[in-house]
């Protein structure tokens, strides 16, 4: 029989003898009582150590109200970033899912009969819920899309539909006040947004 073979048979062997190390010394342990962590490991520069991958904390300074009403609008800031974060994204993803499919259609007329299918599940889709949101969330949902996407409401339509759709919803918008032109200011007028957005998606809040 080929030598390697039986270099293989006996490199297995070995392997399944490393592998069954730990369990022999788990049911060892539990049989006499004792607690049982497991946990991944890597190697770095020849050394197996232990891989532990920790989740991104943020450390700002305590915030300080000057009345009730303060903290109830931070408390408010809080809920409506719970619910209009997952939504910016969906949109994110559904932009960039949209974008990788279109580039593998053969032709323009095919990917604007793609965007209009797009368009019209989009309506379908979200129109229920964007009836549930209120004013206020409806323009944070437009500023952390521009976030999420470093694209506006309006860039976005824009390139997707054409200047006249981006026209027709940039008026629509502005029926009820707001604007698809929004873009967020992390560093300024939206810090407290972005500490809040920083800390919900690290889990902090």
């Amino acid at each position: 029989m080929d030598r390697r073979f039986y270099i293989f048979i006996l490199v297995a062997c070995l392997l399944c003898c490393m592998g069954g190390l730990p369990c022999l010394a788990q049911q060892n342990q539990a049989a006499q009582g004792k607690k049982v962590h497991l946990m991944p490991v890597t190697v770095y520069e020849g050394d197996t150590i232990p891989f532990v991958r920790l989740p991104t904390v943020y450390i700002f300074k305590p915030l300080k109200f000057k009345n009730k009403r303060q903290m109830r609008q931070y408390a408010k800031l809080v809920r409506d970033v719970k619910k209009v974060l997952p939504i910016a994204n969906e949109v994110n993803r559904a932009i960039i899912e949209t974008y990788e499919y279109l580039m593998t259609l053969p032709d323009e007329e095919s990917r604007q009969r793609h965007l209009k299918l797009v368009e019209k599940s989009i309506k379908e889709q979200y129109t229920p819920r964007m009836k549930k949101l209120t004013f206020a969330q409806g323009k944070l949902l437009i500023k952390l899309v521009d976030r999420q996407t470093n694209s506006t409401g309006y860039e976005l339509v824009k390139a997707f539909l054409g200047p006249f759709r981006a026209g027709f919803y940039q008026a629509f918008a502005a029926l009820f006040g707001a604007s698809l032109k929004k873009e967020y200011d992390p560093t300024g007028k939206d810090a407290l947004t972005e500490r809040v957005v920083l800390m919900v998606q690290s889990g902090q809040l």
